[in-house]
């Protein structure tokens, strides 16, 4: 792997998504969403970040707590962009059922916080189901057919479908014409930092040529968090003869938050280190980077750059990785 995507000066914990036409980015202390507008002007929205209880910055539960967060914001940015950046869309769009509903029993603040909260739950339930909970269904299948099946070559298939039904998905989603541009701000905003940890200025410039695959992407995270669950069905239901589907479905639920707490300190170590091990870790998440994120234009680039500059600590160093 080229020494260019381990070995910065400086590992920073600033990072971000990209939205519809903009790009969230979050540091220690405060979180940014910036967003061009249709007239070509960019919209920048700064909040401070709420200090964590003591409890969830515990290793392994700070994991979660941190999953549980990214997913709640991540909705919340998201929904945000598509408003600021459609909004002569979104002023035309009728209002459904629910929306209605919503706004006639709650508060405009409350609706939306429902709102957002229901898309959460509805985002996690269909990954859960696809990349977790459709595999043990399938095997569960062919274990009908294949009475005699070993327990462990039920649970290496059964890891083989999730990694392929979760490329498949990064595939078909790179190819979505509406997706291509969010793929380019994600570009835009590995860029981004890596010109950062790199020490130099935040210009389009020195921002152009820095790679769009970094190794501490979420992407690589949801990959691991697959490959950690495959490794707990082989290590934890072939000793105990676990062969009922709606009882692995089951445990794969329960399992979840531990195997998303262990996830969360590998990367956290892997992400720490650029030895040889750690670059063949990392090696997978960095691959599957080629279909979500694409070479960014220069308008991309700035609203990175707008969005990084807005949380980047006034103490140096303070959001070393």
């Amino acid at each position: 792997m080229p020494k260019k995507y381990c070995d910065t000066p400086f590992q920073t914990t600033c990072g971000g998504q990209a939205l519809i036409e903009g790009i969230m980015m979050q540091g220690p202390e405060k979180r940014c969403i910036v967003v061009r507008r249709p007239d070509g002007t960019t919209e920048c929205t700064v909040e401070a970040i709420p200090p964590k209880k003591k409890i969830w910055t515990v290793p392994f539960l700070r994991g979660l707590a941190g999953f549980i967060g990214s997913m709640s914001y991540g909705v919340k940015a998201l929904m945000h962009s598509a408003e600021v950046a459609g909004d002569d869309e979104m002023a035309d769009e009728e209002p459904t059922k629910f929306d209605l509903w919503l706004e006639k029993r709650f508060s405009t603040e409350k609706a939306i916080s429902i709102a957002l909260t229901v898309s959460m739950i509805v985002g996690l339930a269909f990954s859960v189901g696809l990349f977790i909970l459709l595999p043990s269904a399938l095997t569960g299948l062919i274990g009908l057919v294949w009475k005699t099946i070993p327990l462990w070559v039920r649970s290496v298939i059964e890891g083989v479908l999730k990694v392929a039904i979760f490329l498949c998905y990064l595939i078909l989603c790179s190819r979505m014409k509406e997706m291509k541009r969010v793929f380019s701000y994600h570009g835009a905003e590995h860029k981004t930092i890596f010109c950062y940890e790199n020490g130099l200025e935040l210009t389009i410039e020195n921002v152009r040529p820095q790679p769009r695959h970094h190794p501490r992407c979420g992407t690589s995270f949801l990959f691991v968090v697959i490959m950690a669950s495959i490794f707990f069905s082989i290590a934890i239901f072939t000793p105990l003869q676990i062969e009922n589907t709606f009882l692995r479905m089951g445990l794969h639920l329960l399992l979840l938050p531990l195997i998303v707490g262990i996830t969360w300190e590998f990367n956290r170590y892997v992400g720490r280190h650029s030895n040889a091990l750690c670059r063949a870790l990392r090696a997978p998440g960095l691959w599957m980077q080629n279909f979500t994120t694409n070479e960014p234009d220069d308008s991309m680039i700035e609203v990175a750059i707008e969005a990084l500059k807005q949380v980047i600590p006034e103490k140096k160093g303070s959001d070393r990785w």
